[in-house]
């Protein structure tokens, strides 16, 4: 492999990598000209010359390379990777005897100690995301580690750093069988389907499961529902299952009709009952306002950033102008369901902007759930940034 770099860092830095941040930045190097090939180790020094932390380089967002021991004996090689990954499996393991559920996340990168990296697990099939050029470049031993610790099925990867951590669209199989098209996966008894070589996106969000269920098992019941930004309708489908008297699924995208009407049909669900629209949300939201529409309850979980021909949607920006339409085609008593997984604001920060919300429409309001990342999806207190989701369930009093 590469050999490593050694590179002295700022004072202020030292403390952070000390006290366990794992991303490197460019502002905690005292140099970064020798930075040319990126996977490259390097060996992070203080001012004095003594050892602070290993890691690698890899361009990711904000980042120039991860954090990934602060033993300077420690080889950052295939066992290396085998026994971050036996860890994150063993920290996971209930999840592998729970059959009501076969998706999940088995090595949520910084989390499990290699920022740049998530593993998720669908019915015996494994998909690595590559989230850097940097990381990618230790693919093979990653890969073969991988193969020593766990029985698989097959295997796909997506690369997510062509520009701006954007996909590279890419033939996603690497090795073993190909699965099924769709591949059917379960979740808490619901099932989706998972397509691994089909785009950036394989189906659905991992990251909600706990969100999906609580909507069927608490909220749902007898509620008409709008699901904004719907995708491929998963909450719609929690909603229909708990019972919900009519589900409503806005998208943008053509595609998001045929993948709707899949889900709803394979979990037994009369798809010609349940409203699926192809139109840009905003434009439905005018829609609703105009003919007087309101709602039991409805699901706000809009990307971070999306661009349609008449809007630009940021969600650090936008989010308590989205939500002000939401409360407006909302019943009195009914539940707002806020979401986002922007790592740019906190939960403190989301919900000043639901009071802003709530504060432009004259509306009261009541917290009565919040959510972040699931148990499988494992962050680290020193990287707060890695606890990116946040779910909020609201009642709208007045």
């Amino acid at each position: 492999m590469i050999k490593p770099i050694k590179l002295k860092i700022n004072s202020s830095s030292v403390k952070d990598f000390k006290e366990g941040q794992p991303l490197i930045t460019e502002a905690a190097l005292k140099e970064k000209h020798v930075l040319k090939e990126q996977g490259a180790i390097l060996e992070l020094l203080d001012e004095k010359g003594q050892f602070v932390a290993k890691g690698y380089y890899g361009i990711q967002n904000k980042g120039i390379g991860w954090i990934l021991t602060k033993d300077k004996h420690e080889k950052i090689d295939q066992s290396f990777f085998e026994r971050k990954l036996k860890q994150a499996l063993e920290y996971r393991k209930s999840f592998f005897q729970d059959l009501s559920t076969t998706a999940f996340r088995v090595f949520n990168g910084e989390g499990d100690g290699i920022g740049g990296i998530t593993i998720d697990y669908f019915d015996g099939y494994y998909l690595i995301n590559w989230y850097s050029e940097g990381i990618h470049r230790w693919k093979k031993e990653i890969i073969q580690a991988l193969t020593k610790v766990v029985e698989l099925k097959g295997l796909y990867e997506k690369k997510r750093f062509a520009n701006k951590g954007t996909y590279m669209d890419d033939d996603d199989f690497v090795l073993g069988e190909k699965s099924p098209c769709p591949l059917i996966v379960k979740e808490n008894g619901m099932n989706y389907a998972i397509y691994l070589n089909d785009g950036a996106m394989v189906g659905i969000f991992l990251d909600q499961r706990e969100v999906r269920k609580l909507i069927r098992d608490k909220y749902a019941k007898g509620k008409t529902v709008l699901n904004t930004f719907s995708y491929t309708a998963a909450f719609s489908v929690a909603a229909a299952l708990g019972g919900a008297k009519k589900t409503t699924s806005v998208d943008l995208a053509n595609r998001s009709k045929a993948k709707t009407i899949e889900h709803f049909q394979m979990n037994g669900i009369n798809d010609e009952e349940q409203d699926i629209i192809v139109e840009d949300v905003f434009q439905y939201f005018k829609y609703a306002v105009r003919k007087g529409l309101k709602f039991d309850m409805v699901i706000l979980d809009p990307p971070s950033f999306a661009r349609s021909k008449k809007h630009t949607f940021s969600a650090g920006k936008d989010y308590p102008d989205l939500l002000e339409q939401a409360i407006q085609i909302t019943e009195k008593h009914g539940i707002i369901v806020a979401s986002s997984n922007c790592s740019t604001f906190n939960m403190k920060r989301f919900k000043d902007f639901i009071a802003k919300a709530f504060k432009a429409t004259g509306d009261q309001y009541k917290i009565h759930e919040e959510y972040q990342l699931p148990r499988d999806f494992k962050t680290i207190k020193e990287y707060k940034e890695g606890n990116y989701l946040k779910v909020v369930f609201i009642e709208k009093i007045s």
